[in-house]
């Protein structure tokens, strides 16, 4: 089974700070079989940090957005649909609790933005969180693919600064499979390189969501180098 390691920038990093990390990441990281690296830059860095990836070489390494609109492309002011980033990335990130949040987006909402990642051939990374992920995977259930990664981050864990214990993470990952069978599942909140492998190592999970800690790159090179193992 293949094991994700996947950053989420959020909204930080100029292009040229996002393709000095890129440079030094490149540099020091060792491709491992079987594992993908998935970095998710703010819209604006994309088209040059794609094009940064493909002159660096990386082997093992995707780009992802992290967000896409809910509609086709279209007379939607300010959207960025999914077609529009194809060719710069493989994956996208739809429904992350900040865009719940923040962004009062429906389960619904999330629901479009995944068929409409599938429908143009990327890959979405839905995030879920408690105590609602149940009823957020049953909006997803009529999407027929199984190119998707579900990502699961209880919201109360990244408030508090500290990851759920691995065994209530190994729980929540049979519950999510037993609803969506056959989609991978990772793991993400409060996750550092000091506590990482425990979550690495669970058998249920297919690997880990990274937000604060991947924007430092020996942090996340560290985290990288024990999902290598």
């Amino acid at each position: 089974m293949k094991k994700y390691v996947i950053g989420n920038w959020k909204c930080n990093k100029t292009e040229d700070e996002a393709k000095n990390w890129l440079t030094e990441f490149a540099g020091r990281y060792h491709p491992a079989a079987g594992l993908e690296i998935i970095i998710a830059p703010s819209f604006l860095c994309l088209s040059g940090l794609s094009r940064h990836v493909k002159k660096l070489g990386l082997a093992g390494f995707s780009l992802a957005a992290q967000d896409i609109s809910p509609f086709p492309k279209g007379s939607y002011t300010g959207a960025v649909a999914a077609d529009m980033v194809k060719g710069m990335v493989d994956y996208v990130i739809v429904g992350h609790s900040e865009r719940r949040r923040y962004f009062h987006e429906t389960s619904q909402d999330v629901a479009n933005k995944a068929r409409e990642a599938v429908d143009t051939g990327l890959t979405p990374i839905i995030c879920v969180d408690q105590p609602y992920a149940m009823s957020q995977l049953q909006a997803i259930s009529d999407i027929d693919s199984k190119e998707m990664i579900i990502a699961y981050g209880p919201v109360d864990a990244t408030m508090a600064r500290s990851p759920e214990s691995p065994a209530k993470a190994a729980e929540t990952a049979r519950s999510i499979t037993r609803i969506q069978p056959g989609l991978p599942v990772v793991y993400g909140g409060s996750l550092e390189p000091y506590n990482v492998k425990e979550y690495l190592l669970i058998p249920e999970l297919a690997g880990i969501f990274v937000g604060e800690a991947s924007l430092d790159v020996h942090s996340f090179l560290a985290i990288c180098e024990q999902a290598a193992l």
